[in-house]
């Protein structure tokens, strides 16, 4: 089981920004903290998930086919 040693941080922004983050968050029912540690999570594991598609894609490659071949005629139908 992975236990997560969890650290503080301090950050600075507007005033403004705060307050209407804090707002948004109560009407979702949670936290700015827990809005931030939901952000963080899905900033720094972004990269992770596009590798993971890409892999996915690759192993679909010449595997699918969706349609039929359209035509020039076709196309600049459209």
């Amino acid at each position: 089981m992975y236990t997560a040693t969890v650290k503080n941080i301090t950050l600075s922004a507007d005033e403004r920004l705060i307050e209407a983050a804090r707002r948004r968050a109560r009407t979702e029912h949670t936290t700015l903290n827990e809005a931030f540690r939901r952000w963080l999570a899905d900033y720094a594991q972004a990269e992770q998930r596009l590798h993971r598609l890409d892999e996915v894609m690759a192993g679909l490659k010449g595997r699918l086919q969706v349609g039929r071949p359209i035509g020039r005629d076709e196309r600049n139908a459209r």
